[in-house]
């Protein structure tokens, strides 16, 4: 499997809000992406809770959750680390392909403003 069978970058990028002033990724959304149940992904992380601190996860309360579907449970939020963290975690070669996708999407959003400063300037 490679990275271009997840989709295309748009796919992943769409999928990441700003929450708490820092881009995520829900675990709902992560579910998706390497095809298991949000209920299968929250009990692997939670066996493996030492590595995940709460700048790594953390669950969205009703303000941070709101206009996003009702739910029994306010879903768990991901920022790059988090999610980096959980490589190690879910041993599996579409996990592996994923999470190549989504470091690839972050490291692209983190250069875009440089990108957008550099293409506006003519002395250059």
């Amino acid at each position: 499997m490679t990275t271009e069978e997840i989709g295309p970058p748009a796919i992943v990028e769409s999928r990441i809000p700003v929450i708490c002033g820092q881009k995520v990724l829900l675990g709902t959304d992560l579910a998706a992406l390497y095809q298991v149940e949000t209920r299968a992904l929250n009990p692997a992380v939670k066996r493996h809770h030492d590595r995940f601190p709460d700048d790594f996860m953390f669950q969205l309360t009703m303000e941070e959750d709101e206009g996003r579907g009702g739910r029994r449970y306010f879903p768990y939020a991901f920022p790059e680390e988090g999610i980096a963290m959980l490589s190690g975690v879910l041993n599996s070669p579409r996990a592996v392909q994923v999470n190549i996708a989504i470091m690839r999407t972050f490291v692209r959003l983190r250069q875009l403003p440089t990108l957008v400063f550099l293409r506006g300037r003519s002395d250059i």
